[in-house]
């Protein structure tokens, strides 16, 4: 049961790379699974539980303070969350979170993508850990294409995104999700085309059967 964790950047293509690279290798691409999974054993909404969730659009303080979320601009087209009032305690979401993750990997692998599943899943036997990253103005150019946006807009949406994620794994880890030393392979999407990224990351996993 292959483990992989994909740790990227907005607009390095990890919402594409991600299920490419779980088909090739036969298990479960873990993404929106995880917050509606949580949801669910919480009993709260999605939109709850996603104001939680690493992949928001504002920094920490808003991301717990329950304000409307701004649109999420994705290479499949466009998301808008607006969540209401939020009782669930981040650190609850977290725990619920971490849980899942070390379950899901445990019981049938998988490729997971965000909630900082490096530092997560760091021990677990023959996990790959993966890096998606890349300069910023590269990334704006790739989601200003791909999204039909201006790159003032497209700039905007990733540096909304950058601290988030980052104020996500810096708050409950205490680590920076840009360590490369937390990873096995990093890589430069933006320039190597995604089909290639999927077989770089497919014949890393492989080795380490």
């Amino acid at each position: 049961m292959r483990v992989v964790t994909i740790s990227a950047t907005y607009g390095t293509a990890g919402s594409q790379i991600g299920p490419a690279v779980a088909e090739r290798l036969g298990v479960p691409f873990v993404d929106r699974a995880i917050p509606s999974a949580v949801a669910e054993e919480l009993g709260c909404t999605l939109e709850e539980a996603l104001a939680h969730d690493d992949r928001a659009e504002h920094g920490l303080a808003r991301l717990f303070s329950g304000a409307v979320r701004l649109p999420t601009v994705t290479f499949g087209g466009v998301d808008m969350y607006v969540p209401g009032a939020m009782p669930l305690a981040p650190e609850e979401f977290v725990r619920r979170t971490e849980r899942m993750l070390t379950e899901t990997a445990r019981n049938q692998g998988g490729v997971f993508l965000g909630r900082a599943g490096a530092v997560v899943l760091a021990d677990h036997p023959g996990a790959l850990h993966v890096r998606l990253d890349a300069p910023l103005q590269r990334r704006v150019r790739q989601t200003a294409t791909l999204g039909e946006l201006s790159e003032r807009e497209a700039r905007r949406i990733i540096e909304d995104n950058d601290r988030a994620r980052n104020a996500y794994v810096r708050h409950f880890y205490r680590a920076d999700p840009a360590d490369p030393c937390r990873y096995h392979l990093v890589i430069d999407s933006t320039t190597i085309p995604v089909p290639a990224c999927v077989e770089l990351i497919v014949l890393a996993a492989e080795a380490l059967d």
